[in-house]
């Protein structure tokens, strides 16, 4: 089948696991969860971001690299030898898969900014080591970093995203959150960048649908330095979401209420107060507004937030079993892993659902 041939205007596929308390489990949950929905797929993407899954280098960066060739890991590590001290490196763990083919060169470095290129930068580490990712992603060619965060790791591919988690050990991992995603293109090539999750420091996105203003939310977001070269409308989700909480310093609530703005009949009838706050908001941040249908999954540490477009035109499903917080396309890849639950729901269009870690 060519990508193009026909339209699934439904396509792709998500599904979260979060453990309330942090306590760690098993990657292959999240495995069973995504197969259940394998129509909703069509082999051209499939990925998933893990939290928790590096105790023993948690306080370091995890650059997750795809190299083309050895000619580019050669020009890639020179550079990260001049910005940071390399803790570890090593390649991602693969199993030999049939479905999965074409794999360029996987490697893993840990890594922490070099305290003099850091003060000599007068940034934080966190934006040192965002610009170092768009430096590479940019001047490197035949290279790409596509996970740069603490303790987490985006594990992606082309493929279906049963046979992604089989190719990358995904059973063997622990941790308190995982989420996945099997992708339908129908606008943008099928490659191995161009799967989800995209990922920068610790948030990573998981996406379906199709952003229509996709070409004015790139524009918008690269005037504050960030480069999408990825070649799907997700990636300009991921950006947004940084700029507002990490640059701006917005809340989870205040971002959804930014890029699922409600409607301004709806702001008017809004107490005084309340009214005053979204005026501000889709005023001050209009560019940043995400139109089109679209369910998102966003995780950042220690916890997870889930998002459709403020008319719903995506299914997604929440639910609750103890401790564990289940969010899906599709109320089956929940069941899949979890007998029975407390409660089941879906969210309204433009509700933002946000989990975090109890304290504790």
């Amino acid at each position: 089948m060519r990508e193009g041939e026909f339209r699934n205007s439904s396509g792709c596929a998500i599904s979260g696991i979060f453990s309330l308390t942090g306590k760690k489990f098993s990657g292959e949950k999240i495995i069973r969860s995504i197969a259940v929905m394998r129509e909703r797929s069509n082999g051209l993407g499939g990925g998933f971001a893990a939290y928790g899954i590096y105790p023993e280098f948690k306080d370091f960066y995890a650059l997750h690299i795809f190299y083309d060739e050895s000619r580019a890991k050669r020009e890639c590590e020179e550079f990260l030898e001049t910005q940071f001290d390399i803790i570890n490196l090593s390649k991602i763990p693969t199993r030999k898969t049939p479905e999965i083919t074409d794999e360029p060169l996987i490697w893993r470095y840990f890594v922490a900014p070099l305290p003099s290129r850091l003060s000599d930068s007068q940034l934080d580490a966190d934006e040192f080591v965002a610009r170092s990712v768009f430096a590479i992603n940019t001047k490197i060619q035949g290279c790409h970093v596509f996970s740069s965060g603490k303790d987490m790791g985006v594990f992606k591919a082309v493929g279906y995203p049963e046979d992604v988690g089989y190719f990358y050990r995904i059973d063997e991992y622990e941790g308190y959150c995982f989420i996945a995603h099997g992708r339908y293109p129908t606008n943008t090539p099928g490659w191995w960048g161009g799967a989800h999750p995209f990922a920068l420091l610790d948030l990573s996105v998981v996406h379906n649908g199709e952003i229509s203003s996709y070409d004015a939310n790139r524009r918008a977001i690269e005037m504050y330095g960030y480069k999408c070269t990825l070649m799907t409308d997700t990636e300009v989700i991921t950006y947004i979401i940084d700029y507002l909480t990490r640059k701006v310093g917005l809340t989870l609530n205040e971002t959804c209420s930014v890029i699922a703005a409600p409607f301004w009949k709806t702001i008017k009838e809004m107490p005084k107060a309340e009214r005053e706050k979204h005026e501000y908001l889709r005023n001050v941040f209009s560019a940043q507004l995400i139109t089109g249908p679209f369910s998102i999954l966003v995780g950042f540490k220690g916890g997870l937030m889930a998002l459709n477009d403020r008319l719903k035109l995506r299914s997604m499903v929440v639910g609750e079993a103890g401790d564990t917080v289940y969010i899906a396309s599709e109320e089956s890849a929940m069941r899949a892993v979890e007998d029975s639950f407390d409660r089941v729901w879906s969210p309204r269009g433009g509700e933002a659902v946000i989990v975090r870690l109890r304290e504790g």
